[in-house]
């Protein structure tokens, strides 16, 4: 089901810093929340990745995700194929 959501100010930071500090997207933070105050999900094992972690399966992220500063353009007539090192390329 696909719908508007308004939050406070304060809220809609405080899920932009769960989100970057998590490495999930807001979306993906907001399924979470929803699913654990309904009940249809373990408190502890919220989110595949916090299952993960908690189990000792894989790490926590060390950086949150991040956009990209800037984007890199290329010479004109070169392609990223021409840039990587392998000769077997078709």
């Amino acid at each position: 089901m696909a719908m508007n959501l308004r939050l406070s100010p304060d809220a809609e930071a405080a899920l932009r810093r769960e989100a970057e500090r998590s490495g999930r997207s807001q979306q993906e933070v907001v399924r979470e929340a929803v699913s654990r105050q309904l009940g249809l999900s373990a408190p502890n094992a919220s989110s595949d990745l916090g299952a993960l972690v908690a189990t000792g399966t894989v790490r926590p992220p060390r950086t949150p995700h991040r956009r990209a500063a800037t984007r890199l353009t290329l010479p004109a007539g070169t392609t990223s194929a021409d840039l990587l090192d392998r000769g077997d390329r078709i």
